[in-house]
């Protein structure tokens, strides 16, 4: 009895082995053939994430049951579908689907209609409903995507810049704040607003900034680009660590971190999961100050054991557990800024494409996607 159990337990063994030997070679073939593996991850985004409605096409960033609509999902779709097509992975139709449902949700503001997008759609007692108000961050995710579809459909480039003038001025129309001269959180705030002078950090987007002021030929995207940039250099200096907030209070010349509960959740002062996107955001700018911001930040990063989910601002994790809509921006920061000293990041963060494409979170499995589609060497 006793050597028949001992069989059946180094067959367990041996098959434990098998397993591992299995996972580790699947493992480097999938880490070594990074187009393969790109283009696989774009093709299971498109499967779990993007729905069907009439002639239009939203990406979900509810669940399988009661799927929503966001106007910050329907820029990082059409991002992705826009540079999807310059790899061959995407057509222009798939791209005009994506574009006709944000063409579908425009705000309306004094009875007026915009080119910005309603925040937020899901279904309501078996109908289709619409928040009001826009969401600054879609709507420049927005804008970029047909800047973006512009250079990879030129036939049809003319259009997609129109439709990329007309939201680049709404925004400056709607979602911007004269006293302050930085972007405003969406255009439900005015100046009787408590939030008139809270700042997004995840809005700094200096490159965005840069193409706008080229697109349009409108000097006032510089003068975005300077004033927010400046205040996120504020934010970063104010800590050892270089981690920015999700959201900040600022002037004309300061900004300082909100307070817990400000406006979305507790961590609202924390880097949480939307300071999450700054290491993308200025990942390809060539300004020093985003240069700057961003270095001291991937430095504190690359001195951590595990990069987790969330940190206060004087670097103490907030969730000890990796989630993807962290380690994505962080991959594709330091995929493009190689040695400047957080080069082991590299291969750390790399590690959320060695598994599927998380069925039920729509913020990772985006980001995920948005920074797989770009590449990486």
């Amino acid at each position: 009895m006793k050597e028949k159990n001992k069989r059946r337990w180094w067959m367990w063994v041996v098959v434990a082995l098998v397993f591992v030997v299995y996972a580790a070679t699947m493992l480097v073939v999938r880490l070594n053939n990074p187009i393969h593996l790109q283009k696989t991850v774009y093709q299971q985004w498109k499967q779990d994430y993007l729905v069907t409605r009439g002639q239009a096409t939203f990406v979900n960033a509810g669940t399988t049951k009661h799927p929503a609509g966001l106007s910050e999902a329907q820029g990082y779709g059409m991002m992705i579908t826009a540079v999807a097509g310059q790899r061959g992975w995407a057509s222009q139709k798939e791209f005009d689907r994506l574009l006709n449902y944000y063409l579908s949700e425009r705000d309306v503001v004094d009875n007026k209609q915009t080119a910005l997008m309603k925040w937020r759609q899901y279904q309501k007692d078996g109908q289709w409903v619409s928040d009001a108000n826009s969401a600054t961050d879609g709507d420049l995710y927005i804008a970029d995507s047909l800047a973006l579809a512009a250079k990879t459909w030129p036939k049809r480039a003319a259009y997609y810049h129109r439709l990329e003038k007309a939201l680049a001025n709404d925004i400056l129309a709607y979602e911007y704040n004269p006293a302050t001269k930085v972007l405003m959180t969406g255009d439900w705030v005015d100046a009787k607003s408590r939030y008139y002078k809270l700042m997004r950090t995840s809005d700094v987007m200096p490159t965005v900034f840069d193409q706008l002021a080229k697109d349009t030929g409108n000097q006032q995207w510089a003068s975005v680009k300077n004033q927010m940039l400046d205040r996120l250099v504020d934010l970063s200096n104010q800590h050892k660590t270089g981690l920015v907030p999700d959201f900040a209070w600022v002037t004309a010349k300061s900004a300082k971190p909100v307070g817990a509960n400000t406006i979305a959740s507790k961590y609202d002062g924390d880097y949480w999961f939307n300071a999450c996107r700054v290491p993308y955001l200025l990942a390809t700018s060539k300004d020093p100050r985003a240069k700057k911001v961003l270095n001291k930040m991937m430095k504190f990063f690359a001195k951590q054991y595990e990069v987790f989910s969330g940190y206060t601002l004087k670097g103490k994790p907030i969730l000890k557990r990796k989630n993807a809509g962290f380690s994505a921006p962080i991959f594709y920061a330091v995929n493009h800024n190689r040695n400047q000293g957080y080069d082991n990041l590299f291969n750390s963060e790399k590690s959320i494409y060695a598994q599927r494409l998380n069925q039920n979170d729509y913020y990772g499995a985006t980001l995920t996607t948005l920074v797989a589609v770009e590449g990486w060497k």
